[in-house]
Formats: structure tokens, C-alpha cells, sequence
């Protein structure tokens, strides 16, 4: 078994909800660490699990098993910058500044998303890191693990009626 290391953001309860941190540990989430952000609740978890996989859907079955306890994002971490791709990756941000301008590499380095205009553009992070992983500079299994939690993201996103309903016609007018 291995340990894995994320966070979720919770819906549905707040940090003045009495005797949250007793019902979370009673629901199995022994192996998290509550944190407060504002009146914000999210977890961060040490989780030993056969696959990271498994990790994530656990505890998020576990947190909802709360009466209006929602999992709302799976770590915050679905877009970054350069400081924050070079902290993961292990790399400068020198490098990365290089990679990303085709100064390094085969210049194929993948396309911001966000505030394109900006001095800080910001990248999809499993994009980034399937592309460092295709070039030997991440394992794998970040790669995979990160595309997972993007999934799961837009997966929790979708449960949503009211999200779904609106992305269900914006899918409807880009597919006419």
C-alpha cells in the first residue's frame, strides 16, 4: 500500500459548524487534517490506498456520508503557473520559463489557458504534467494521477443539476 497526499474542498458546512471535526473522524476521515480557509472547510489527507484512485473516491464517500456534506474540488492545484509548475516538477523556473518559450526543448511546450494578456498565464496542470512526463521530467503516475483529478473535478462540477443543465445547452450550441 501506499500513501497518497490531497485535499477537498467541502460544500455544506463551514467553519463554525459544531462538532465537525468529531463527525469527519467518526465518518473515517481519520487520516485528514482539517483545515480552515476563511469560513471555508477543506481536508488535507495522508491516505494509504492500493491506488490513488481509490484514495480520493474513498474519503469522498466517506466526507458525504455527513448529512449535506459535499465534495466540492479535489486539490486546488487544476491550474498553475510557472513558479507553481517548477515546485512540482522539481524544476527551475528558469527552465520552465525556457521550455515554455521554445528556448528549450523541442518547443512544444503546451498553451496557456487563462490571462494570456498577463504576466502570469496560467496552464492546465494534468496538461503540463502529461507533457513532462512524455519527456521523462515527471513519473507517470503524476501524470496520471493529475489528469484523474481533473476528471474528477469536472465530474463533481457536472453532479450539480443546475451546472449540468447549462453546460448540457452550451454542448447542445457548440455541437449545432
Amino acid at each position: 500500500m501506499t500513501v497518497y497526499s490531497f485535499s477537498l474542498v467541502l460544500n455544506g458546512v463551514n467553519s463554525e459548524m459544531p462538532k465537525l471535526e468529531d463527525q469527519l473522524y467518526e465518518a473515517g476521515c481519520d487520516d485528514a487534517l482539517v483545515c480552515f480557509y476563511g469560513r471555508t472547510v477543506y481536508l488535507v489527507f495522508d491516505r494509504e490506498s492500493e491506488s490513488f484512485r481509490q484514495a480520493v473516491l474513498s474519503a469522498i464517500q466517506q466526507i458525504e456520508s455527513l448529512v449535506g456534506c459535499r465534495v466540492k474540488s479535489v486539490d486546488a492545484g487544476g491550474y498553475v503557473g510557472v513558479s507553481d509548475i517548477a515546485e512540482r516538477s522539481g524544476l527551475t523556473k528558469q527552465s520552465i520559463s525556457l521550455l515554455k518559450e521554445g528556448k528549450r526543448g523541442k518547443g512544444d511546450f503546451p498553451s496557456p489557458l487563462y490571462r494570456l494578456s498577463g504576466k502570469q498565464p496560467l496552464w492546465q496542470w494534468s496538461e503540463i504534467a502529461e507533457w513532462l512526463s512524455n519527456y521523462d521530467k515527471l513519473p507517470q503516475n503524476l501524470a496520471q494521477n493529475a489528469e484523474l483529478v481533473n476528471d474528477l473535478n469536472l465530474a463533481l462540477q457536472l453532479r450539480e443539476p443546475s451546472v449540468k443543465k447549462k453546460v448540457d445547452v452550451l454542448l447542445d450550441e457548440l455541437n449545432t
